[in-house]
């Protein structure tokens, strides 16, 4: 009887041993760093967990559901867009997004993240088309060094918010022409730009020719004052010259001097070559300069 006392005390501790690991272990909530836990009573979230550690919930009563925290690369499908002068692009875009309202995000896609790429792309893709679409081709062409991203973002703004997601950026993987057209487009394009650089030649060396005209002018100008200033100023002193002159000529006390000097003057210019005799007649003024010296 007593060994049966026994079993029946065994069993039922085994019984209880049981229910408390499966109490505790439908209590316990294990929260990763890169996750949200969601702790949900009858379907409505009571609380968001998202702090990494042990935490407890209401067991059978509650229930939990992940969602990750770390940031999401979504590849978008390959899509054809057109520009504003009706050419055809092909674009293939990524997108990298994070959840930042874990409540909001569960509410509004149901706490799934296919259902949220499906939100993000067709939001991209709207933003794409308006962007690409109100370009040229060649702008669009131009711009993807980032100005195109740029343009996409500010597009998109705050309308993935709505449901919990922030984006953080939309980069092209590829955005150029579809492969039939690609070479004519280019060899097209490659005709304008030669087009454009003749005519920005043309006018250069036009403006060109008209500074060189305007400088030759602008030079014989210069030389023509300069040589009129010149031939003023030779005119100028020439007239200074004879006005001293022939104040000295008038002045008797000054005269025979001078006149002395233009005698000697005339006599050296006189003796050219070898010969450095000079003979003077009587009759000579010059010789009558030389006489009248005492």
């Amino acid at each position: 009887m007593g060994k049966k006392i026994k079993k029946i005390f065994g069993f039922i501790f085994v019984l209880l041993v049981i229910a408390a690991i499966v109490l505790l272990s439908n209590s316990l909530v294990i929260t990763k760093e890169n996750e949200f836990t969601l702790v949900k009573k009858f379907g409505k979230i009571e609380r968001v967990i998202d702090s990494a550690g042990l935490s407890f919930k209401t067991p059978f009563l509650e229930s939990v559901d992940k969602l990750p925290k770390d940031i999401q690369f979504y590849d978008m499908p390959e899509s054809d867009v057109i520009t504003v002068d009706k050419k055809t692009m092909v674009a293939d875009s990524y997108v990298l997004w994070r959840i930042q309202d874990p409540i909001l995000f569960a509410q509004t896609v149901n706490s799934s993240i296919p259902v949220a790429e499906g939100r993000i792309n067709t939001n991209v893709y709207n933003a794409m088309k308006n962007v690409i679409s109100s370009n040229t081709q060649n702008e669009v062409i131009s711009g993807r060094d980032g100005e195109l991203n740029a343009a996409f973002m500010e597009e998109i703004g705050d309308s993935l918010e709505s449901y919990g997601i922030h984006l953080i950026t939309v980069e092209n993987k590829h955005l150029d022409l579809p492969s039939d057209n690609k070479n004519a487009v280019f060899e097209r394009m490659i005709s304008e730009r030669a087009q454009m650089a003749a005519t920005y030649t043309a006018e250069g060396e036009s403006e060109a020719q008209i500074i060189r005209n305007n400088t030759d002018k602008e030079f014989e100008i210069s030389i023509s004052n300069a040589q009129t200033e010149a031939a003023r100023t030779i005119a100028e002193g020439e007239a200074e010259y004879m006005r001293i002159l022939s104040n000295a000529y008038s002045d008797e006390t000054k005269s025979d001097f001078y006149t002395f000097v233009r005698a000697l003057e005339a006599a050296r210019a006189s003796l050219n070559g070898s010969n450095k005799t000079l003979i003077l007649s009587e009759e000579s003024p010059l010789a009558e300069i030389f006489y009248k010296i005492k």
